[in-house]
């Protein structure tokens, strides 16, 4: 099996696994329950932050930025909408 697909593999699991964590912050019953799924998906995100870093180093998830007009466009369009 090839790397990139491995890890892309990889950041798919720990993406499953942040939004597991999420919903069971969300969802939590105590504050020592919350401060554990809290603490994981933190946790979570920055592992799934390396993983990407690391693909996007060796140019497996390629990224673009977006204009500076379609971001003010954007900001304008939800801004206006509180």
């Amino acid at each position: 099996m090839q790397d990139k697909v491995i890890m892309d593999n990889v950041l798919t699991s720990v993406k499953n696994a942040c939004d597991i964590f999420m919903h069971g912050t969300i969802e939590a019953s105590t504050p020592d329950v919350n401060a554990a799924f809290k603490q994981s998906l933190n946790d979570c995100l920055c592992m799934q932050n390396e993983i990407y870093e690391k693909m996007a180093q060796k140019g497996w998830y390629p990224s673009t930025t977006a204009p500076m007009a379609q971001i003010q466009q954007t900001k304008q369009k939800y801004s206006s909408a509180q």
